[in-house]
């Protein structure tokens, strides 16, 4: 994998947003169920993205449920041009806070509906299908999203924990712009999910891209951290913006400080010794 100065990428081909952005999970209560205990606080983290140059969020519906949405909606310009907003549907939540895959085409048209009240946002700038549901066809909910795309409710259509079978599936129905997968300096089984987007130009958002508790068996990182006054995060999120031209890293916080840090960690420049080491 060549390693590119381009920190922008083109979602979809034609919303260009700078590769570093901000999940906006953390926003709400414990176990992602509910309102934040500081709202004040959530929205502060969402304005400060915004203000250090970070142009593209993540969310989804599940995340509250709804909560992060609608604090979104509430803190941001959503319809701003310059400020691109993907979120998911196809999770159900209950008070277990359990993650309920529910990909029924009904479901995920009445879901798209909620989001855009919520979000204050039409159409939708990505829309992406959160996780595959074993009681529904894969094609068949895929088939909804391409719906929303023709209606004009979506601008871009992504998917979110598949595989390379899954995405090129999707691909024979609707343009596929962004896969979500889990990814990191520490967790690489979906490199074969990283090539194929590479090799279709589709943009790869690893969630979890601080391997957060995971970075210990990671060898040299707190040695290289050392080296740029980095942190060990600062480092993992530097990989992930230098081992691929079309990874959207998307750390999320419900802490300003670290906002702050994991923004400045698209500064930092690793040598290709150091991109070696920690792959």
């Amino acid at each position: 994998m060549v390693h590119n100065e381009s920190d922008t990428f083109d979602i979809g081909g034609d919303l260009t947003v700078r590769r570093l952005g901000f999940g906006a999970m953390r926003i709400t209560g414990e176990g992602i169920i509910g309102e934040p205990d500081d709202v004040a606080n959530a929205r502060a983290v969402l304005e400060r993205a915004v203000e250090l140059g970070v142009d593209f969020i993540d969310t989804a519906d599940s995340y509250g449920p709804g909560v992060s949405e609608r604090l979104i909606g509430e803190t941001l310009d959503t319809e701003r041009e310059d400020l691109i907003i993907g979120t998911k549907g196809g999770l159900l939540r209950n008070t277990d806070a359990d993650w309920l895959p529910h990909g029924d085409p009904d479901y995920l048209h009445n879901a798209l509906l909620c989001s855009r009240d919520r979000l204050r946002m039409d159409p939708i700038d990505l829309y992406q299908y959160h996780r595959p549901d074993p009681d529904t066809p894969f094609e068949d909910a895929v088939h909804a999203l391409a719906e929303m795309k023709d209606e004009g409710l979506v601008r871009h259509v992504g998917l979110s924990n598949v595989s390379v079978e899954q995405l090129e599936q999707a691909q024979d129905i609707v343009e596929i712009a962004t896969v979500q997968n889990q990814y990191n300096v520490a967790n690489r089984d979906d490199e074969d999910v990283l090539a194929a987007c590479e090799n279709y130009d589709v943009g790869f958002i690893p969630w979890f891209p601080l391997a957060a508790g995971g970075l210990d068996d990671v060898d040299g990182i707190d040695e290289i951290a050392e080296r740029h006054d980095a942190t060990r995060y600062q480092i993992a999120l530097a990989w992930l913006l230098q081992h691929s031209d079309v990874t959207l890293p998307i750390p999320g916080t419900s802490s300003v400080d670290h906002l702050e840090q994991n923004v400045a960690a698209s500064a930092i420049d690793l040598s290709d010794e150091e991109l070696a080491r920690l792959s």
